[in-house]
C-alpha cells in the first residue's frame, strides 16, 4: 500500500489556510471530538499538557477517523527519542518547541530522518508503516513528514531567517505566550509590542516563502495574523473552551 498523504503538509505548502485547535486533555474521547469538529488540524500537546507520549497513540487513532483533519503532535522537547516514538506511532506532522538557533532546528531535522541523513531508528512493525504494509516505507516516509519548529523567544526571532532556512524545516510556528515572557510582558499576548513582534515574524516568513503558524485565541488577532499571511493558526484550546463554557453557565444562574 502507498504511504498515507499528509494533507496538512500539502496545504500549507500551497498557502491554503488551515485553522486548528489545541488538545490538552488526555485520553481519546476529546481528540475524537475535536477531530470531528471541522478543524483542519488538531494538535496533541505533550509539552505543557498532562499528556504523556504513550497517550499519543490513542489520540492519533481517534483523530485519524476523520480524514479531513490532520493530527499534529508537539513533543515535550527537542529530544530524538521523543521524535522516534511519536513518528513510529504514525504522527506525520511534528512540532518541536523552543527552537532558538539554526543548530537546534538542524537537530530536529536530524531526529526526523533516517540514516545516513539522520538518526531516526529503524523499525518495521509500527503503526507508521501500517504494520509492515506500506511499500518501501523507510525510503518514502520523509516525503510525507512535516516538521514545524516553534520560535518563541527574542533570540529565536533574531535567528528566524537561519532557522526557517534550515533544510528539512517545513514551517515555523510563532509562540506568543513565551515570546511575551521573553519580552518582559508575561502573559500579555495581545500587547501591541507582542502583536507587532509576531506580525513582523509572519511578514518575514511570508517573504521567505516559509509557512507561518501562530496561536491566537482572540478572533480579531487571529484575523490580523491570517490577513498578514499566516497559513496555519490555532484558534481554540479544549480546556479554555471548557472553562469558558462552565463559567458562562455558572454566571447565567447567579
Amino acid at each position: 500500500m502507498e504511504n498515507p498523504k499528509n494533507r496538512f503538509k500539502a496545504a500549507i505548502a500551497n498557502g491554503t489556510r488551515q485553522l486548528g485547535v489545541w488538545n490538552t486533555i488526555g485520553g481519546n474521547t476529546i481528540p475524537e471530538l475535536l477531530g470531528g469538529a471541522g478543524f483542519d488540524w488538531v494538535l496533541v500537546d505533550c509539552e505543557h499538557a498532562a499528556i504523556e507520549t504513550i497517550e499519543v497513540l490513542p489520540a492519533l487513532q481517534a483523530i485519524g477517523q476523520n480524514p479531513d483533519t490532520t493530527a499534529v503532535v508537539r513533543v515535550a522537547a527537542n529530544d530524538p527519542t521523543l521524535f522516534k516514538r511519536v513518528l513510529d506511532m504514525g504522527a506525520q506532522t511534528v512540532m518541536v518547541p523552543y527552537v532558538q538557533t539554526a543548530r537546534e532546528a538542524a537537530a530536529a531535522v536530524h531526529a526526523m530522518r533516517y540514516g545516513p541523513q539522520g538518526m531516526r531508528g529503524m523499525a518495521g512493525m509500527t503503526r507508521a508503516t501500517r504494520y509492515g504494509k506500506v511499500d518501501d516505507y523507510h525510503n518514502v516516509a520523509e516525503e510525507e513528514l512535516c516538521l514545524i519548529v516553534q520560535v518563541e523567544t527574542l533570540t529565536g526571532l533574531q535567528n528566524l531567517g537561519e532557522i526557517a532556512g534550515t533544510d528539512g524545516v517545513d514551517a515555523v510556528f510563532i509562540g506568543p505566550a513565551d515570546l511575551s515572557a521573553s519580552m518582559g510582558l508575561r502573559g500579555q499576548v495581545t500587547h501591541p509590542d507582542v502583536v507587532a513582534a509576531v506580525s513582523d515574524a509572519i511578514n518575514r516568513l511570508v517573504e521567505m516563502g516559509v509557512p507561518a503558524g501562530v496561536m491566537a485565541l482572540d478572533p480579531d488577532v487571529a484575523d490580523r495574523y491570517l490577513t498578514l499571511g499566516a497559513t496555519f493558526v490555532a484558534v481554540a484550546v479544549d480546556l479554555v473552551v471548557l472553562a469558558d463554557a462552565v463559567h458562562g453557565i455558572r454566571v447565567r444562574f447567579t
